[in-house]
């Protein structure tokens, strides 16, 4: 059962956390890991990228695998289907410097399991088995590891319990389960019980993953199932502090204190400072969302996003966040 701090070494890696945030495409960028790590994040890994664009010098692949010194330690996150090419995409990861490779079966979108990869793998164990082979034969240091739903269809968990047990016959170094099929895309609930059944398949370790958004649900998801780790998703959008706060529960001590609305303002604006540094040609855009993370449920909110939407500028975006109360009198 997890405890924060407990060091979890993969291969020869020591993890620094076992509270880590998982792979989301289009939000896990480096100014989102950069803001987090200031704010307790010890361990992310980056957005998930194809091992064929890879490969092939992609540019666009190059931009979403971009990092700094100061955003260590970190993994990268492979999606693709063929053994071959797969293979060698994860020697080029080791390459460059990454601490940990974990590859997708989770994806759900289409445009992902249509080409058969993804979650869509989780139904061909067999060409798993070949996946993993490929890349544990031409990575050398570095662990691997694999994210996955419980299954395609499937809620029962089997799909996998089969996958887990192929991973740990492979070599690869620890599982991450995301408690909900594919087929459920993010509606429902995430399911612990079938998280514990994973857990209990295999003796590498397994993270839980799945409606974390706060301490309390890390504690539920470590009790009811068990796992080693908590794996962090949507529930730390506009909430880097999330990972102390979870830290904290683990290890049994005093609740953080939570950040008041002028704290998250100023996040905020540090946030769209790195978006500007390191995107600037779409930091506009991507702070249309980022705003709305922040200032989730707060009042006027609808009102909010439909100013920072209509922003044709960084400076009319800015003013906008400036000028937000939230219903908080700022003084």
């Amino acid at each position: 059962m997890c405890k924060a701090h407990t060091v979890m070494r993969l291969k020869d890696f020591n993890m620094p956390s076992v509270v880590i945030q998982s792979p989301m495409a289009n939000c896990t960028d480096l100014p989102f890991r950069l803001i987090s790590r200031q704010r307790g994040m010890k361990f992310a890994f980056l957005e998930m990228v194809s091992a064929q664009a890879l490969v092939h010098e992609s540019r666009r692949t190059a931009e979403l695998l971009k990092t700094v010194p100061e955003d260590k330690p970190v993994g990268a996150q492979l999606v693709g289907c063929e053994p071959d090419i797969m293979g060698e995409a994860a020697a080029r990861i080791e390459a460059m410097g990454y601490d940990v490779l974990d590859l997708n079966l989770g994806c759900p979108v289409p445009k992902i399991t249509g080409n058969g990869a993804g979650s869509a793998l989780l139904r061909e164990p067999d060409k798993v088995r070949r996946i993993f082979a490929a890349i544990i034969k031409r990575v050398r240091k570095i662990p691997v590891t694999v994210k996955m739903r419980l299954g395609y269809t499937d809620a029962t968990g089997e799909e996998a319990c089969a996958i887990a047990r192929i991973a740990q016959d492979e070599g690869l170094s620890a599982v991450a389960v995301h408690g909900r099929t594919r087929a459920q895309g993010y509606s429902g609930t995430a399911d612990y019980e079938a998280i514990r059944r994973v857990k209990q398949a295999v003796q590498i370790p397994v993270f839980g993953n799945g409606d974390v958004v706060d301490a309390a649900s890390a504690l539920k998801l470590r009790d009811i199932a068990g796992v080693d780790g908590i794996m962090i998703g949507r529930g730390a959008l506009g909430n880097p502090w999330i990972y102390e706060e979870i830290e904290a529960a683990l290890e049994g001590k005093p609740k953080p204190p939570k950040p008041d609305f002028a704290e998250k303002k100023r996040t905020l604006l540090e946030h769209m400072d790195l978006e500007i540094c390191h995107h600037p040609r779409t930091a506009l855009f991507q702070m249309r969302r980022i705003s709305c993370w922040y200032f989730k449920e707060m009042p006027f909110v609808a009102q909010f996003r439909e100013k920072i939407n209509g922003a044709e500028t960084l400076a009319a975006a800015r003013d906008y966040i400036e000028a937000f109360s939230g219903g908080h009198d700022l003084g």
